[in-house]
């Protein structure tokens, strides 16, 4: 039988162990008294706890909310294995239900070409905005490593970049002919602009500091208004979502995406062919052979 006592220690140990936030430790004690009380007083083994799950099923939660609701459980069991061997964890062969991922959203390409077409380059803050917008598009850079980005990073000679992403891992990244120019044209004016603490910071505010993540989020979604398109289907993942989904329209290989777009498994990748109908159904007539 699980005491209420051991699900306090349980929540202390999370809070001042795993650090977990307040808010974090309050879902998860929401989550263990609802399992409590669903235990009423049994002894949990696997049959009783796949039951739970089940009854979690039944009323209809989010599978994201069951998938919490289990990590709750498992965890407690795992806690109470721990501190006394002799107890056995019945939550060892319980399964967690699939999440759903979301289809990626992504602009037209008309509406891409109207978005870089938006900064006035004839002032310094378009210049800065119009070589943003493009390397973000031509690269399918994260926000984080737009603004990470050094000029030692660049090589604008042969258009490449090191792109430093998640758990500072880089790839050498092409950059297009169009990216490549307005970068150029901009880095004259960022000598202008450049502060003590920009450092070698490729996109720096106007005030010469580095460019924060707030800033771009601001830029992308003020030029996507210029440009005709909502500001709520604009910003800087959906430029790199648009840039994965063009690129997959246009023949790309998956490996090839992957690697540009720095994914650790194909299976993150793939999910670009299903927001291109037109890619499906290319590979369906060139492949089936009664297409």
């Amino acid at each position: 039988m699980v005491t209420e006592t051991q699900v306090d220690d349980y929540l202390d140990a999370l809070y001042v162990e795993r650090g977990l936030s307040p808010a974090t430790v309050a879902a998860y004690r929401r989550d263990l008294h609802q399992y409590l009380e669903f235990l009423d007083g049994l002894v949990p083994d696997p049959a009783l706890v796949s039951s739970f799950v089940a009854s979690l099923s039944e009323r209809g939660l989010a599978a994201s909310t069951i998938a919490r609701k289990i990590s709750a459980v498992r965890g407690l069991h795992r806690h109470l294995s721990q501190e006394t061997p002799t107890d056995t964890d019945p939550t060892v062969l319980l399964d967690t239900p699939r999440r759903d991922r979301p289809l990626p959203k992504a602009l037209q390409i008309h509406q891409v070409l109207s978005l870089l077409d938006s900064p006035d380059v004839s002032t310094r803050p378009g210049l800065r905005d119009s070589a943003l917008l493009e390397f973000m598009y031509a690269t399918g850079a994260r926000v984080s490593e737009t603004v990470g980005l050094d000029e030692l990073d660049l090589d604008l000679e042969d258009r490449s970049v090191i792109l430093t992403g998640k758990g500072n891992k880089q790839r050498l990244v092409p950059i297009g002919g169009a990216a490549a120019d307005a970068i150029n044209a901009w880095l004259p004016e960022r000598a202008m602009v450049r502060g003590q603490d920009s450092g070698a910071a490729v996109f720096l505010s106007l005030r010469g500091s580095r460019i924060s993540r707030q800033a771009v989020w601001t830029i992308v979604k003020s030029h996507a208004e210029r440009a005709g398109i909502p500001r709520h289907q604009a910003s800087p993942h959906v430029l790199r979502h648009s840039a994965a989904t063009h690129m997959v329209e246009g023949g790309a290989d998956l490996r090839a995406v992957q690697e540009l777009l720095g994914h650790a498994t194909i299976a993150t990748t793939q999910i670009y062919t299903r927001v291109s109908p037109q890619h499906l159904l290319e590979v369906y007539t060139m492949s089936h052979p009664r297409s």
